[in-house]
């Protein structure tokens, strides 16, 4: 798929099976034959897919778009939002761009308010590293990679939003603190978790969609940061990133999807990650953190993406949130399920790809005038 309008097209027919979702495996009509946000609970799967709409709607200055991510927000807030954890505070990502298109004081006091409370109140494990609280468990001791997409990158776009340096700093230290624990030096994947209480990665998963967090959410990081990203932790994180994309570049299958234990070839597929890897690789060699020769990697991990597309939208094998396994076959067991981030790390590849073939495009454009 080469074409714009086909990835454009394609874009607009993920987007809306993400509003046909009124909650995990549910899906229904369109509201009123209308693009309505119908997801019922602010928690960390909608707001992985509120990120990821937001960056479409931004992508193609869609303000229709941005006004309904900003109604489904008023809604949510209205009614009265969940106790603060991880997982509740990945829709605050979204929040915190959405607040650039939308004037509201009151969601710029709620944007700061919760910045402060990650720093202030979140609990803390040893090293200080954000514990990975959420609304079944405290999950006491407990590192692991999903927190820092979740909650560190909102953090850190909020430092940037309102200069508020301690905040970006938070952030950044939090990479460091979980890729001590989480990352393998050998493989140079990451591990779904770790426990201070008993000292261990528990079922040692190199799990996909765990990984695909990282992938992910280091280039973000950078980006959203820009110059406040301290110049060391830049380097370190570009370092980490390489050699868990390298270590990718032989685990990927023919096909360019990727299995759900990434080492495991007897462990079912999984389109999210393979997702998350691919938009991840394109974004950091479009911000010059991977050199081009990864990019393969990417192109064939879109292929099979696509592929598994349905025609109303609902991206197919995405396997159900996945607490932290024990066992190996705790995660060769999770089913697949539409889902808000399903949906969403594919629009984000979607939106990088088309961002990308646009730029070629005007490019040629360019150049061409030049030879005239």
């Amino acid at each position: 798929m080469k074409n714009t309008g086909d990835i454009s097209r394609l874009l607009s027919s993920v987007s809306l099976g993400l509003a046909r979702l009124k909650g995990m495996n549910e899906t229904a009509p369109l509201a009123g034959g209308r693009f309505t946000i119908q997801f019922d609970e602010w928690d960390w799967e909608v707001g992985v897919g509120l990120y990821g709409l937001l960056r479409y709607a931004e992508l193609s200055g869609d303000e229709d778009l941005i006004a309904s991510i900003a109604a489904w927000y008023d809604w949510q807030i209205e009614r009265g939002l969940p106790p603060r954890q991880v997982n509740s505070t990945s829709p605050m990502l979204a929040l915190s761009i959405l607040i650039d298109h939308v004037d509201r004081p009151d969601w710029q006091a709620l944007v700061q308010d919760w910045a402060d409370w990650l720093v202030s109140g979140l609990a803390k494990t040893e090293d200080g590293g954000f514990q990975h609280v959420v609304k079944e468990r405290m999950n006491d001791g407990e590192l692991w990679d999903d927190t820092l997409f979740m909650t560190c990158l909102f953090l850190a776009r909020a430092g940037k939003r309102f200069n508020r340096a301690d905040w970006i700093d938070e952030a950044v230290h939090q990479f460091l603190v979980h890729t001590r624990y989480l990352g393998d030096p050998v493989s140079g994947l990451w591990y779904h978790g770790w426990t201070f209480n008993g000292r261990h990665n528990f079922a040692k998963a190199f799990w996909a969609r765990g990984n695909s967090w990282i992938t992910v959410a280091v280039p973000e990081l950078i980006a959203l940061v820009g110059d406040a990203m301290p110049p060391f932790a830049k380097r370190f994180l570009q370092s980490v990133l390489r050699s868990q994309v390298s270590a990718l570049e032989t685990l990927q299958r023919d096909d360019g999807i990727f299995f759900t234990l990434l080492d495991d070839s007897q462990s079912p597929v999984e389109t999210s990650a393979t997702a998350g890897f691919a938009y991840g690789i394109l974004r950091a060699i479009d911000i010059g953190l991977l050199p081009e020769k990864y990019r393969p990697i990417a192109d064939k991990a879109f292929q099979a993406v696509i592929a598994r597309i349905g025609e109303d939208g609902i991206v197919l094998e995405v396997s159900d949130g996945t607490p932290m396994g024990h066992d190996l076959d705790f995660y060769r067991r999770i089913p697949n399920v539409p889902a808000p981030y399903g949906q969403a790390l594919v629009m984000l590849l979607l939106v990088e790809t088309l961002s990308g073939r646009k730029k070629m495009e005007r490019l040629r454009s360019t150049r061409m005038a030049g030879a005239e």
